[in-house]
C-alpha cells in the first residue's frame, strides 16, 4: 500500500496550522522524504512517525522554505542511532550545496549520505521507480514521480475454470509466459490481467511551463503547488481518470 502524509503545505511563511512544505510517501519497507522544510522534524513527532524511517529525500529546489529543515533532521538522525545510508536527489547544483550545508552544520554521524544530482529516471527497483522532470522557477528546480510497476494478476475466475493446479505452473503464468499441462497449452493472456502502474506525481514551485502536463500524465494522484489553474484545468481535460 502506497501512504501519502502531508507534514507541510504552507508557503514560504508558516502559519499556525501549516508548517513548511514536506510530503512523505511510504511504500513498502521505503519512506521518500519530498523536500523539508523548517520545523519537518517536529511535524514526524505530531504525526507519530519515526524519521529513522525515512530512506531517500527528494529536494525540489533550493529555497529556504522548502530546505531549511534539513540540517536538524540530519542531527536528529546523527543522535538517533540512524545506520542506514540516505540518499538526497536534487536538481542541478544539489550534490555542492549539500557538501557546503554539511561543513557549516558540522555534527558526528555514523551514517553515509550519498547526494545525486538527477534528471530523468534515477532510481529503480523490481517495484518502483523514481523520476524526475526540471521545471522553471528561476533557479534549478524538479518535480517528480513515484511509479509502482504494474503486476500480472492471475483471475482466480477463468483458473478455477481451468481446472489448472496451484504451484509452479503459476508462477509462470504470473510472468506472462505460456503454459502446458495434461497436453494442452494454456496462453497466459487468457488466464491472467495487467493491474496497471500506480503513479504519484509531485509538482511543487514551479512556472507555468510545457513539460509539466507530459511529465504527468497518467497519474493516480497529482500533489501540485502551482497558483495558476489553468495548468490544473488542462491536465484534467487531458486526464480525467487523475486524481487532483
Amino acid at each position: 500500500m502506497i501512504k501519502i502524509t502531508f507534514l507541510g503545505t504552507s508557503a514560504q511563511i508558516p502559519s499556525a496550522r501549516r508548517n513548511h512544505s514536506s510530503i512523505l510517501l511510504s511504500y513498502n519497507g521505503e519512506n521518500i522524504l519530498v523536500d523539508c522544510g523548517e520545523g519537518t522534524q517536529r511535524q514526524f513527532r505530531k504525526a507519530k512517525l519515526n524519521p529513522c524511517k525515512i530512506t531517500r529525500l527528494l529536494i525540489t529546489h533550493w529555497h529556504g522554505d522548502h530546505i531549511f529543515g534539513i540540517p536538524g533532521l540530519l542531527s536528529t538522525l546523527a543522535l538517533s542511532g540512524y545506520r542506514k545510508t540516505l540518499f538526497i536527489y536534487g536538481p542541478k547544483g544539489t550534490k555542492s550545496f549539500m557538501r557546503d550545508l554539511l561543513r557549516v552544520f558540522g555534527f558526528k554521524r555514523k551514517y553515509k549520505i550519498k547526494v545525486e544530482d538527477v534528471d530523468g529516471k534515477f532510481f529503480e527497483t523490481k517495484d518502483f521507480y523514481l523520476e524526475a522532470k526540471k521545471m522553471n522557477h528561476g533557479i534549478p528546480c524538479n518535480a517528480y514521480s513515484f511509479v509502482k510497476k504494474g503486476l500480472i494478476r492471475i483471475d482466480k475466475a477463468k483458473l478455477k475454470k481451468s481446472k489448472l493446479p496451484y504451484g509452479p505452473l503459476l508462477q509462470k503464468l504470473k510472468q506472462g509466459k505460456n503454459i502446458s499441462y495434461k497436453g494442452k497449452k494454456y496462453l497466459a493472456k487468457n488466464l491472467t490481467f495487467s493491474e496497471g502502474d500506480k503513479k504519484i506525481s509531485f509538482v511543487l514551485d514551479t512556472l507555468n511551463n510545457k513539460k509539466i502536463v507530459p511529465f504527468v500524465k497518467n497519474s493516480n494522484l497529482l500533489i501540485c503547488e502551482i497558483p495558476n489553474a489553468a495548468v490544473i484545468e488542462e491536465i484534467r481535460q487531458l486526464y480525467p481518470k487523475s486524481k487532483y
